[in-house]
């Protein structure tokens, strides 16, 4: 037993010195994309682009009848995928490495060799093969290609596609369901495609795909995943449920008639098809989505009581599906396919010819573009005539008689269309304004380049439908046939109204149900990875509105109660307010404001011995106006009693008249000339005392200045009074000279506690440090404050 112990563990030895050291045992062929393509490693895109085609159409299994063929191009295919895109290909270069989502960092030389030396064949352990057939290669999209055809290509056909990557082992489980879905579907019209999660991370997350696998559908640009078990039938549904819900109308024999007689409004030719089947089939549907812009569809069950006489009145066959397309006659169809097996390339051909009426109203600018195209060469020259009308029942044999003579033309370089005048007012204006004619015109037209320039020319002798009428434009018709020059008028045509504009409102209702909808689904079936972020942005606002209802509720909660003033002549009187205390930083909880009368004992505190920076608010007041400004003062400065800074108080001249007076003398800025030179004026003539009642003083006791607040006017008060520091550098001697003719006019009086009505604004360029400042050499001695016994 030991020596055979021995004899295993030596072959062991052996078998990883010659892994690490030597060439392989087994080496795997490795991929090289520029060995595949013939390339160097240096080569260009554009290079690498010609050498890719040579060999796609060399290698091309259609073409290349040999046995490895579908594996070559493969092969080429997967090579023009790396070295065609910059990024996967410098991690080859970087890395030897072709899968985004492996670990580019290179392993050690040794363990690298390694692995490369120990190779082992997938079935010996029965691993499916991952590589892709030819037919999901060709469906492979990249994020350029998505944008670019796709995306655009959404808005005419809906796109199936499917997310996957190299070694999803989940994917190999739904292939065979996928390719007959594809089978089925493709031949119909649906767009297909596959992306690679691994290659395309960028149109992955575009996609809003993060798992494989992952099937979605894109139809006018928007997304939207199949969440269903994938099974073919539910793959189908969800194509069919794709598309809009009233894209073809169900046409019975009490609503043909409409169907058929509402061409005029929506200026469309409408199609109707007779099968013997309950539903729609998606064949018909997936062709009316795709002609939706020209074309009004409708559906005709024959096996239904209901329309045996819409089939009797067409003489339908009811053993084929029958489709009939129809113009301006309602009465005959212009053109009819029977056929018992419907191929799309026959339904398209049978459309695309007929998308016109036979003289079409111009309505919007993209139809005017598609039916009178711009001159490109001279045997593709196409002549608009054009019917310059009204709506009125005048014009109606009018119309009648040009849309017989249109009718009657078989000609391909002759397009006939007419204009309401109304509707195209600038178009019809530019086109009649030389000849100054009215309608109704006929106007022949040839459009030469797209940024509207024509070449045209009114018909001689106008249009009333008379066969002489007939008789000259079908002259000069083909007088322009053979001589373009006839047309000798040069003109720049603005772009046409969209005439449906009108409906831009109900469309976007549409869409915004659509996306309601959408939303719904996906909460439903629980797609949280991509409803995460709406779900996230919703939550936000609803907490920002609520948070800000919340706190505008209790701050106005506040403000809302009613005031309660307590006047007292002790150091510190508790003036009720509907604002909270004055010396907290933050807005103060208690409902009063801390104001203070200036006595003999508070006078040092409070003004002469105040903190650097602090300031206190003095409010002038009588023993008669005490309560009421009180009131009113603590109203005012509730906003800023938060303020650590700011002190209130206040001053009864009745007890202190003299401080006032002497503050004021030791200031004479503080009033404004036109009040100086007018107390001059009348010195002699009047011995009234200046009434201070009302006044407001930010004093700065620190600073020794002061900013002066002066009452609103309530016709009591002399002129000079109504002035305030924030008024004063816009005053001037004519509104001076304004307020003392209307003081003699003696206005009505108002309130006393209008006073302060404008106190709230003067707090506020207080704050802002904004408000003139009036300094004295010193505050007035305790004698002014204290009256003599």
């Amino acid at each position: 037993m030991g020596g055979w112990s021995v004899f295993v563990t030596g072959c062991v030895w052996a078998i990883l010195l010659l892994a690490l050291f030597g060439d392989s045992l087994a080496s795997a062929p490795e991929f090289d994309p520029y060995k595949v393509l013939g390339v160097s490693r240096h080569a260009s895109q554009a290079e690498i682009k010609k050498v890719y085609k040579r060999l796609a159409r060399e290698w091309h299994p259609d073409k290349n009848k040999s046995p490895g063929a579908e594996d070559m191009f493969i092969k080429i295919t997967k090579s023009y995928e790396i070295l065609s895109n910059e990024e996967r290909r410098a991690n080859y270069d970087r890395f030897g490495q072709m899968d985004e989502n492996q670990n580019f960092a290179r392993a050690p030389q040794g363990f690298r060799h390694f692995h490369d030396s120990f190779y082992f064949d997938e079935s010996f352990f029965h691993f499916p093969r991952t590589s892709r057939d030819f037919t999901e290669s060709k469906h492979l999209l990249h994020y350029n290609q998505y944008m670019n055809e796709v995306l655009p290509d959404s808005f005419k056909r809906p796109y199936l596609i499917k997310i996957t990557s190299e070694w999803c082992f989940t994917c190999i489980h739904i292939e065979p369901v996928w390719k007959d879905t594809v089978l089925e579907l493709e031949p119909l019209g649906v767009g297909i495609g596959v992306v690679d999660i691994g290659y395309e991370r960028q149109l992955a997350n575009h996609l809003g795909a993060h798992r494989t696998p992952s099937i979605l559908g894109v139809i006018n640009g928007k997304i939207t995943f199949f969440h269903y078990s994938v099974v073919r039938e539910h793959l189908r549904q969800f194509v069919e449920s794709l598309l809009p819900q009233k894209l073809v109308e169900k046409v019975t024999d009490n609503s043909y008639l409409e169907f058929l007689n509402s061409w005029h409004e929506e200026n469309k030719p409408r199609v109707i098809m007779f099968d013997v089947a309950s539903n729609i089939p998606i064949l018909y549907k997936l062709t009316a989505f795709a002609y939706k812009d020209y074309m009004r569809f409708g559906y005709v069950d024959m096996g239904l009581t209901e329309t045996s006489q819409v089939v009797q009145r067409f003489n339908i066959n009811t053993y084929a599906p029958t489709m009939l397309l129809f113009k301006e006659n309602t009465e005959k169809p212009a053109d009819v396919i029977q056929a018992r097996g419907m191929k799309k390339q026959i339904i398209d051909e049978f459309v695309s010819n007929n998308r016109f009426l036979l003289v079409p109203r111009l309505v919007n600018q993209k139809l005017f573009d598609e039916l009178c195209p711009v001159k490109q060469f001279h045997r593709r020259r196409k002549y608009c005539v054009l019917l310059v009308t009204g709506e009125g029942e005048q014009f109606v044999s009018v119309n009648e008689a040009f849309f017989d003579f249109a009718s009657s033309n078989t000609k391909e370089v002759l397009r006939f269309a007419y204009v309401y005048q109304r509707k195209q007012q600038t178009l019809c204006d530019t086109l009649l304004k030389k000849d100054d004619t009215t309608p109704p015109q006929v106007i022949l037209l040839e459009r030469r380049s797209a940024t509207g320039r024509v070449l045209y020319r009114t018909v001689t002798g106008g249009w009333n439908g008379s066969d002489d009428d007939k008789h000259r434009l079908h002259e000069q018709l083909e007088l322009l046939q053979r001589d373009p020059s006839y047309l000798t008028h040069d003109a720049m045509l603005p772009e046409l109204n969209n005439e449906f504009a009108s409906m831009f409102l109900i469309q976007w209702i549409n869409t915004a149900y659509d996306y309601l909808a959408q939303f719904y689904f996906d909460l439903l079936y629980s797609n949280w990875r991509e409803m995460m972020p709406v779900l996230s942005l919703i939550f936000s606002a609803l907490f920002i509105l609520f948070g800000t209802v919340i706190i505008q509720a209790f701050s106005d909660s506040g403000e809302d109660k009613p005031a309660k003033q307590k006047a007292t002549d002790s150091p510190k009187t508790a003036e009720s307010s509907p604002g909270p205390e004055s010396t907290s930083s933050r807005p103060p909880k208690k409902n009063f404001v801390e104001v203070t009368e200036l006595t003999d004992i508070t006078y040092m505190s409070n003004l002469v011995r105040l903190k650097p920076g602090h300031i206190n608010v003095v409010l002038i007041l009588t023993d008669a106006s005490k309560q009421v400004l009180l009131r009113k003062f603590a109203k005012e400065v509730y906003s800023f009693s938060g303020s650590q800074t700011l002190h209130y108080s206040f001053l009864n001249v009745d007890k202190h008249s003299q401080w006032m007076d002497s503050l004021m003398e030791s200031a004479p800025d503080a009033r404004p000339s036109d009040c100086l030179d007018e107390e001059e004026e009348e010195e002699d003539t009047t011995s009234n005392k200046s009434d201070y009642t009302g006044h407001v003083l930010a004093l700065n006791g620190h600073k020794k200045y002061f900013c002066l607040f002066r009452p609103v006017f309530t016709g009591e008060e002399a002129e000079c009074s109504r002035w305030s520091d924030e008024d004063a550098p816009t005053a001037g001697p004519s509104k001076a000279s304004r307020s003392r003719s209307s003081s003699r006019q003696k206005a009505t009086t108002l309130e006393i506690h209008h006073k302060l009505d404008r106190l709230g604004l003067w707090m506020e360029r207080l704050m802002e440090g904004t408000l003139p400042r009036h300094y004295v050499p010193a505050w007035p001695g305790l004698d002014t404050i204290t009256p003599q016994k």
